[in-house]
């Protein structure tokens, strides 16, 4: 249905040589191999490109290689630029692996053309987040059914331990949705909450950064942000007064006192 395409134009082949891996990883990393192919991820490569291996470490310490977006072809010409060693042999993706710049918007693609006419209505869809929507119990159930139906033909399949069914409420994107509105999720605000008193101008831009994010929960907040704005322009010393640290404990306590957005009422 899609398929990924690595347009490089006329560039010379890339080719670097393979990295070294701790002896702990070693042994992994061949297993990693060797369930990827079995499963039908990659294959053997003879062409001249070739990538060093990025080994990721997850949440709970284990290591991988960075996988995902695995349902999408790549057009077999791109397949050779693909290619990675480990040492062990070179080797080439039969589907898109995930980190390539494009991939994203490819699946964002794929997930359009297969959910064509049932987005905003049944189901919204972020890249490889979904979320189905429904005002009871029976239409939810009927729209999941919708959904299932699109995926089935696309013979695409969802990850078990990622799917939940029937919530009231959801995290999502950094905000919590329920069918009262959004509102900010605490887990993710709790960060602005308890961060401390910038000391540098990177400092202070990345708490700017990440409270501006949440700007529609703050009323007057580029008002309030205004004194704290002023000390990352150009030519500015920074002078931390006594109107800044005003400005920055108001924008954590609107933060922790937002309200909920409600949804417009388009029958009114």
């Amino acid at each position: 249905m899609t398929q990924h395409r690595i347009n490089k134009g006329n560039h010379k082949p890339i080719k670097q040589y393979p990295r070294r891996l701790p002896l702990a990883n070693k042994e992994e990393a061949e297993c990693l191999v060797k369930e990827m192919v079995d499963n039908g991820i990659i294959e053997e490569s003879s062409r001249p490109w070739a990538s060093p291996i990025v080994l990721v470490k997850k949440k709970d310490g284990s290591t991988q290689f960075k996988s995902g977006y695995w349902q999408v072809e790549i057009q077999p010409e791109d397949k050779e630029k693909t290619a990675f060693t480990t040492g062990q042999g070179l080797w080439q993706f039969k589907v898109m692996p995930f980190g390539l710049c494009n991939a994203p918007a490819t699946f964002e693609r794929l997930m359009e053309t297969v959910l064509r006419g049932l987005t905003f209505e049944v189901c919204l869809v972020y890249f490889d987040d979904l979320i189905i929507v429904g005002r009871t119990f029976e239409e939810h159930l009927n729209n999941i059914r919708k959904v299932f139906q699109r995926l089935q033909k696309a013979n695409l399949k969802l990850n078990p331990k990622k799917c939940g069914f029937f919530r009231k409420e959801i995290s999502y994107l950094g905000h919590i949705n329920s069918s009262d509105g959004v509102k900010t999720d605490p887990e993710k605000t709790k960060a602005v909450v308890d961060w401390p008193r910038p000391e540098t101008v990177y400092h202070l831009r990345s708490f700017l950064k990440l409270s501006t994010y949440y700007r529609r929960f703050v009323r007057n907040f580029s008002a309030i942000a205004r004194p704290l704005h002023k000390l990352t322009e150009a030519r500015s010393n920074f002078n931390w007064t006594e109107e800044c640290e005003k400005s920055f404990n108001s924008l954590k306590q609107a933060l922790i006192t937002s309200n909920i957005l409600t949804y417009p009422w388009t029958d009114k």
